[in-house]
């Protein structure tokens, strides 16, 4: 291979998040974290979550006011109780859990650019919980794209 030559490359890794609890967690830094380590300096970079009960969001990333409201607006769309439904093995907060990773999303897209995410400027990238008490959720990050090459010797 010559010096300055691009390859096309696939990385993946797999990275664990806490939320903890119910919340909209920012996880950009752990997903941007990923894409640097990848070497890839241009691409995609594809965010996958293993759990049926969270869900990611690309999302505002300056005024907390916009996950507060993001919440109360999944609390109404989507009440809890277990009079409600079927499915409640895991308490009263596991099948409204269930409805909200299925209406939100499961995966994400984000370019790379310079071997960063190619977020706007408001933009983040969240791990919405929908538990009250989440376990640690697993994400495959996957990144395709163009490499500087090596130099040979």
């Amino acid at each position: 291979m010559q010096a300055g030559q691009q390859v096309e490359q696939w990385r993946q890794e797999i990275v664990e998040v806490s939320a903890g609890r119910r919340e909209i967690r920012d996880i950009t830094c752990v997903v941007d974290k990923a894409v640097a380590r990848s070497g890839i300096q241009t691409g995609l970079c594809h965010i996958f979550i293993q759990h049926t009960s969270a869900s990611l969001l690309l999302t505002e990333n300056a005024d907390p006011a916009v996950h507060q409201d993001l919440e109360n607006f999944m609390q109404r769309i989507i009440p809890e109780g277990r009079q409600r439904y079927m499915h409640h093995s895991e308490g009263p907060d596991d099948m409204p859990a269930h409805l909200r990773s299925v209406i939100t999303s499961s995966s994400l897209t984000v370019p790379v650019i310079e071997q960063r995410l190619g977020l706007g400027t408001w933009q983040g990238v969240y791990l919405w919980e929908h538990r009250y008490r989440g376990p640690v959720r697993r994400l495959v990050v996957t990144v395709y794209g163009m490499c500087a090459g090596e130099r040979s010797s």
